[in-house]
């Protein structure tokens, strides 16, 4: 009992000295700054070549998403669920220990695999974990209520990405969390993968439309910067001088830009994908939900829930009875609590 109570202590405060931390010292390791710089990105790509030209610069809703933004992803998301998941996955691998003398962390053979393999493994096991809770999310009334709060976007843009139930977090980040750590997927390895999906699921939400070729090129240039500046923990290109880097990542880009690129969004989520998603009436033989895709396409197509039938540019987006759908954080932050009318 102890050892729990010092668990939780230890993870609760030093996530509560990592939030003033984030927020008093920019860099390349921060996440507060990342949110900011990924999301002026596609807010100005929004501007400067919108998809729905007719859509106002500062969609309806604009601001509220803006602060679902930091007090989902930030607050929520990194200060307090990351401390939880530490407490349950100690707590469940402490049991697992106690009950068959089997230390799945200490002995995950994940511990000794290079970062690139770490990453990757992390990555499709999160996408293909968190595909499955979002299918849950609109399965399980209870759960739909919660995730109503995110199908109340009216007019997309790439803030709408944030907008969702703080009752989310807790579904979403215990699901995926504790397979994670238990696979020996650290902080700083989960932080890379969040950045990535972060942008993807900004992309996926924004108002504009690129080719597969444009997003197949940007896919293989952060792959050879990974290979060129050793993120990728991989030694190939060791001790190279300039130009050869520089070589191998113009290689890298445009290997992504026509082999890739064809491809780029039966496997990869697009604004043109998931727009669907968010339609007001979906097909009759679907009814709970189309493109659950939260990064990865792949999923919807090998489970038969993809569905793009044309351009869904102008489509009405929400769900049946949204016109009595609150419109204020407050209440949307309760919704869900209680019996709803």
């Amino acid at each position: 009992m102890n050892h729990i109570l010092e668990t939780i202590l230890n993870a609760y405060g030093g996530y509560a000295s990592y939030l003033f931390h984030e927020i008093t010292h920019p860099s390349w390791h921060n996440y507060f700054y990342w949110l900011i710089l990924v999301s002026l990105f596609f807010f100005s790509l929004e501007w400067w070549k919108p998809w729905r030209e007719n859509q106002p610069k500062f969609r309806k809703d604009f601001w509220l998403d803006f602060f679902y933004m930091f007090f989902n992803f930030f607050l929520f998301s990194l200060v307090i669920y990351n401390a939880a998941s530490h407490v349950f996955v100690d707590l469940f691998n402490n049991i697992i220990l106690y009950i068959t003398g089997f230390d799945l962390q200490a002995s995950n053979p994940m511990n000794m695999w290079p970062l690139w393999s770490v990453l990757l493994v992390g990555f499709i096991v999160r996408d293909f974990v968190q595909w499955w809770v979002h299918r849950l999310l609109h399965r399980f009334s209870f759960l739909w209520n919660f995730h109503k709060v995110h199908h109340s976007v009216e007019q997309m843009g790439f803030a709408a990405h944030l907008r969702y139930h703080w009752m989310e977090t807790i579904v979403y980040r215990s699901i995926e969390y504790i397979p994670l750590a238990l696979l020996g997927i650290g902080l700083y390895d989960f932080f890379i993968i969040h950045i990535f999906t972060l942008a993807v699921g900004h992309y996926n939400h924004s108002n504009i439309t690129v080719s597969g070729r444009v997003s197949g090129g940007i896919v293989g240039f952060l792959i050879g910067l990974a290979f060129v500046t050793g993120v990728a923990d991989i030694s190939v290109l060791e001790g190279q001088d300039f130009v050869i880097k520089g070589l191998f990542l113009t290689g890298i880009t445009l290997v992504g830009t026509f082999i890739l690129g064809p491809f780029m969004k039966k496997i990869f989520n697009s604004p043109e994908m998931h727009i669907w998603h968010h339609a007001y009436e979906i097909p009759k033989n679907k009814p709970y939900g189309i493109n659950f895709g939260i990064t990865l396409a792949i999923w919807d197509y090998i489970f038969g829930t993809a569905v793009i039938p044309h351009d869904g540019r102008d489509i009405k987006l929400g769900f049946p009875g949204m016109e009595g759908f609150p419109q204020r954080f407050g209440d949307q932050f309760t919704y869900g609590l209680k019996q709803e009318k």
